[in-house]
């Protein structure tokens, strides 16, 4: 009976230990699945193509790209789904999940038809700068018609949860931080040199910022620019000496070193920052103030602070993404971004905060370089375009002014001129599809019937499509040929719906994340959701993208 007895017990208490351990895992499991980053810090490389990732990787040290792209996701077929790709819309679909077609940022500047004046994606005439009286640094979110996930982050923590949006840009800084946003800051430079901000966010700056200012950091930077190592190492670039590059006012050749205290009085005074790997620099060392100023990710409400760098854009533009002068600013770059690493991993916790870094759009091979490879590439004259085209509507309908705009590759008809004479709008629509066809460089031409009513599967079209805002863009939508720019011949530009302008680089890490890559597809859409998704929050309410729950661990 006492053996028994033994054995009940036994096995109860086998029964209990196994029910506590049982009980023990589903607690971590509960824990664990609720357990949020404490910081989200999304980055944006301004004008960066994914192919600078491979051709660079050699240059890269250990804990900047190469830290994200082996300690974290790399999602290395990510691409854009709609144009133009330009980085007011870009940086707007990073943050909102959706594209132009619903959030509105159709470009950086467009024609308001219903205003009938160019307009600003992030100008605001009711606002004023703060840190600055330059009246064009009156900036705002206003045009942006959707929220972004910092914004539902902002709604879920009952605005606890703080956003800080960072940039050179001010396009930059805004729109990604979104409506609610507590403060964007970004870079004035000119004769100031400092970051400022507008009365949307605050009347004054804070006393960390005016200290960053005061601090010369600004002054710091107008030192040489010439490359980081011996630039006979620089292989994966062209020659220093070409014909594709512009170069600064002021020195005769597009060339390293470059002299910036010297240069600064024929190059827009501190702008000339911007347009060096420094503008990196300084956006960096912004950042990690803030960060500590800010006490980002210090408690465990999901704080978010957005960063873009915008310098490569400047030096993209200028040089061309074969000069020698983008393949130093990307191996600076890399360790600009080991030093935030590190400064996150001290300030917020290894494992604490989550990172995504991606482009806002990619950049075409300067096409008098490609044109002298025997690589097919062009340029495409503007002004010639719109005289043939006003000429032929002359003719085919002895009327002058039927044409308001042509823009960001779109033609805003002058519809009270064509009431006035009586014209059929659909009618001098597809006269002018049928014309512009035909003309040099012009690949494919639709109206904005055609975008409203017809439904696309695949090709440019789809893009132009998701591109494509009923209430804001225009009545004609024309693509050029591959490679074709309205651009200078020197330096690279961007804005189409080719490869070399849609596929940017879409790297994960931190808490929440798997270690891996994919050569899926995914789409420039598919990053808030997907942080929407790893914080518990609401989507953001425009949001089309799809959540990669192959990325989330």
């Amino acid at each position: 009976m006492r053996f028994l007895s033994c054995i009940f017990l036994l096995l109860f208490f086998l029964n209990s230990t196994a029910q506590n351990n049982v009980l023990r895992s589903n607690t971590q499991n509960v824990v664990a699945l609720h357990a949020k980053p404490k910081l989200v810090v999304g980055i944006v490389i301004d004008q960066m193509r994914y192919d600078y990732l491979t051709r660079f990787y050699s240059k890269f040290g250990s804990d900047g790209f190469k830290r994200l792209i082996n300690k974290g996701f790399n999602c290395k077929n990510n691409h854009y789904n709609y144009v133009p790709t330009y980085t007011g819309p870009g940086h707007a679909s990073i943050f909102t999940g959706t594209s132009p077609k619903n959030h509105g940022i159709i470009a950086n500047y467009w024609y308001d038809k219903f205003e009938k004046e160019k307009v600003y994606c992030a100008g605001d005439s009711n606002v004023l700068a703060v840190g600055s009286d330059a009246k064009a640094e009156r900036m705002s979110p206003h045009r942006m018609k959707t929220t972004t996930f910092a914004d539902e982050n902002r709604l879920h923590t009952q605005m606890r949860g703080k956003t800080i949006g960072i940039s050179i840009k001010d396009r930059g800084a805004i729109l990604p931080a979104g409506h609610s946003a507590n403060a964007a800051y970004w870079f004035r430079g000119k004769e100031e040199g400092n970051f400022i901000t507008s009365t949307y966010y605050m009347n004054t700056l804070p006393k960390w910022v005016t200290d960053f200012n005061a601090s010369n950091t600004a002054e710091s930077y107008l030192r040489e620019w010439n490359t980081l190592y011996d630039i006979n190492t620089y292989t994966e670039s062209g020659n220093d000496l070409n014909a594709f590059e512009k170069g600064f006012k002021g020195k005769e050749n597009a060339t390293f070193p470059y002299d910036l205290a010297k240069l600064k009085e024929d190059n827009s005074g501190f702008d000339i920052i911007k347009a060096t790997p420094f503008g990196n620099s300084i956006v960096a060392d912004f950042a990690i103030k803030a960060i500590d100023a800010e006490q980002l990710g210090k408690d465990n409400i999901t704080d978010v602070l957005t960063i873009s760098f915008s310098s490569p854009d400047y030096i993209g533009h200028n040089f061309g993404v074969n000069s020698k002068e983008i393949e130093d600013t990307y191996i600076r770059l890399d360790k600009d971004l080991e030093r935030l690493f590190k400064v996150l991993d001290t300030k917020v916790g290894v494992g604490a905060y989550t990172l995504f870094l991606t482009a806002d759009h990619g950049a075409v091979e300067v096409p008098a370089y490609l044109q002298s490879v025997k690589i097919p590439a062009g340029y495409f004259n503007k002004n010639e375009f719109n005289k043939k085209l006003n000429a032929f509507l002359i003719k085919e309908f002895t009327a002058s002014d039927l044409i308001e705009n042509i823009s960001n590759d779109q033609i805003f008809l002058n519809k009270s001129r064509l009431k006035e004479l009586n014209l059929s709008l659909e009618n001098v629509k597809s006269t002018i599809v049928n014309e512009v066809i035909n003309y040099k460089h012009i690949d494919k031409v639709y109206s904005s019937q055609t975008m409203q009513n017809a439904s696309f599967s695949s090709g440019i079209e789809v893009l132009l499509q998701n591109g494509y805002n009923q209430k804001r863009s225009g009545d004609i939508i024309f693509v050029k040929d591959p490679a074709v720019i309205s651009y200078s011949r020197t330096g690279s530009t961007h804005g189409s719906g080719s490869t070399f302008d849609t596929h940017v680089p879409l790297l994960f890490y931190g808490n929440g994340i798997k270690k891996g890559s994919t050569l899926l597809k995914t789409e420039i859409t598919d990053i808030a959701p997907t942080i929407s998704a790893l914080l518990g929050t609401s989507f953001p309410n425009g949001t089309t993208g799809t959540v990669l729950d192959f990325v989330i661990d």
